[in-house]
Order: structure tokens, then sequence, then C-alpha cells
């Protein structure tokens, strides 16, 4: 994997805690926030995805978002909080 090093300025509170979450999850400051904007493009691909598919199909229905909600309760073991529509 090639490996681009790059300098970015964070606010402090924020360097701070990422500091602190790599630490408790072992990695290096790089490594976690490679980790990080992996997720955040994941996340934004997958959004685009339902936009693309709802400009197809129609807006999903409330029934089809509660029966996501468990789907990902159930795959996550957690309760998902969905953020406004």
């Amino acid at each position: 994997m090639t490996v681009r090093k790059l300098s970015v300025a964070l606010d402090q509170s924020v360097a701070d805690a990422a500091v602190d979450a790599a630490a408790r999850e072992g990695l290096s400051l790089s490594a976690w926030l490679s980790r990080a904007a992996e997720r955040a493009l994941t996340i934004e691909r997958g959004l685009e995805a339902v936009r693309a598919w709802e400009r197809e199909k129609g807006a999903l229905t409330d029934a089809e978002l509660a029966d996501a909600d468990v789907v990902l309760n159930r795959v996550l073991g957690r309760r998902v909080r969905r953020v406004g529509r």
C-alpha cells in the first residue's frame, strides 16, 4: 500500500481526544486517523448509495427505515439512533 504523508491542522481539543483514542486502541495517531477517515468515507458512500436508490425507487418509508433499524441493532449488537430525515 502506498502511503502519502500529509500535514493536517486540528482543533486542540480534537487533537487531544484523537491522541487519547489512538493510545486506548494501541494505534499510532496516523493509523487511528486513517481508520477514522476510512469509516467516514464508507458512511459517505453508503449514504450516496441510499440517495441514488431513493432517486430511482422513491423515498424509503418509515416502516422500511424501522426494519433497517432492527437489522442494524441485531448486527451491531447495540441500539442505533437514526439522525433526522
